[in-house]
């Protein structure tokens, strides 16, 4: 708890008691410890109250995505609107200071010891954006801060957003830099990758802090959470999830079977397009447990449109039925996966809000066919097709430069694309069936 007397702000004019606020309480608590049965204590309930909603909202991302309870309250005296500015910046420094303070004692121990890194991309339907975090043993070192955010958001193109809700964006650079100094971190990174919506840029800063923390703590345990033969993998194979489907139109008729947590069981893909066979095995060999079954008879003499579309909306279809209403999931991961020169990387989602982005390069030399069966246009057609029938957010990012291969950029993005849903479909046991939102829903 914090007895602080009311800190004066003096404004640019010398005029002091302008505006004054305290941190009365902030507490930071392992919630996935508590959760394991690691520790007994009596979870605290969260309340979050500094007097501006937006980032009472965006704090409130710690506990839904960093599994870290956060309790801060701040008690605000005399204001006066004409320097809302200085407040803020005031105000973020002081909370960034006692929620790195707080954040510092959840660290492992023994992560003095060598130099640990951590990183997490966040996809947002809007934006996307990376936070590393980094300790190292020396003592003294000087740390590295980096950040690279605004603007927040295109409206106004000129500037984004300098103000959302109550608060202003301004003052987040400072609250990060005060966090990262108070955790003792020796590299502090944030960098927008895409942010065409404000609200969403910096939501998705927030959840890539969050997220990248907690593996950063997970890292601490000598097994992945998440490798086959944990409590993660057991349980989701004890769920047994699968769905069927048949879907049959004038130009189409599909049967789909995918089981999650069918173990060994052999895929087997026909759609009478061998690359659209290739991209689907690739995609299901990637994710380890699954099982794809798909026979499709199209209409592949008129072209290979209608067959890559549909098997494709099946595919999207089955899996969001399989999954249900992704209760205690892990959700969301990023995965990178390299096919000769070609390398992408895949951030996914599991939000319930269909989105793709990508920049895949995909005819660099004006090429039409990726082979005498398959349109290149098709191509980012079937990623959308599959992404709005999954209902899943996901960012696609091309990490090589163009090549001439598109065959292997496209098989690169399959199995990045298997790999981020195995982790995203992972149950984290230790939320309990918990949505892992701060909506506490994925359903509305």
């Amino acid at each position: 708890q914090y007895n602080r007397p009311m800190m004066t702000v003096e404004s640019s004019t010398g005029h002091k008691n302008e505006r004054m606020f305290r941190i009365s309480y902030v507490s930071c608590w392992d919630k996935a410890k508590r959760l394991a049965g690691q520790n007994d204590e009596e979870e605290e309930v969260s309340k979050i109250s500094t007097g501006i909603a937006y980032l009472d909202h965006m704090l409130d991302q710690f506990n839904s995505h960093a599994q870290i309870g956060l309790s801060i309250i701040v008690d605000r005296g005399v204001e006066n609107d004409s320097d809302t500015l200085l407040y803020q910046n005031a105000l973020m420094e002081s909370i960034g200071k006692s929620i790195g303070a707080e954040l510092a004692k959840l660290m492992p121990s023994g992560s003095n010891s060598s130099i640990r890194t951590s990183e997490f991309s966040c996809p947002l339907d809007e934006a996307l954006v990376e936070c590393t975090i980094e300790t190292s043993p020396e003592a003294n070192i000087q740390g590295i801060f980096e950040y690279d955010m605004a603007p927040y958001g295109i409206y106004p193109r000129s500037t984004g957003r300098t103000c959302i809700g109550q608060m202003k964006t301004q003052p987040l650079e400072i609250f990060w830099r005060s966090l990262a100094q108070s955790m003792n971190l020796s590299t502090f990174k944030m960098r927008k990758l895409r942010g065409h919506n404000g609200h969403h840029t910096v939501e998705s800063s927030f959840k890539a802090f969050s997220r990248a923390l907690r593996c950063y703590i997970d890292s601490s345990q000598s097994i992945s959470i998440w490798e086959i033969g944990n409590d993660s993998f057991s349980q989701g194979i004890a769920m047994q999830r699968e769905a069927s489907i048949n879907r049959s139109t004038k130009e189409t008729s599909i049967k789909v079977t995918l089981k999650l947590d069918g173990g060994k069981t052999e895929s087997c893909i026909n759609t009478s397009i061998p690359f659209l066979d290739e991209f689907y095995l690739t995609f299901v060999s990637a994710c380890p447990s699954m099982s794809l079954l798909v026979e499709c008879q199209g209409d592949t003499y008129v072209d290979d449109h209608h067959t890559t579309e549909d098997v494709a909306i099946a595919i999207g279809q089955v899996l969001h039925k399989a999954l249900g209403t992704k209760a205690g999931l892990n959700r969301m991961w990023s995965c990178e996966a390299q096919e000769g020169d070609a390398r992408v990387k895949v951030v996914m989602d599991l939000s319930n809000r269909p989105c793709l982005f990508h920049d895949l390069v995909l005819c660099p030399n004006e090429e039409e066919m990726l082979d005498s069966f398959t349109s290149i246009e098709m191509i980012p057609h079937l990623l959308e097709s599959l992404v709005v029938n999954g209902q899943m957010t996901i960012h696609i990012v091309q990490l090589s430069p163009p090549t001439t291969n598109i065959r292997d950029l496209i098989l690169a993005t399959a199995c990045a694309l298997g790999q981020a849903l195995y982790y995203c479909t992972a149950v984290d046991p230790r939320r309990s069936g918990a949505i892992a939102s701060s909506k506490g829903t994925l359903s509305v």
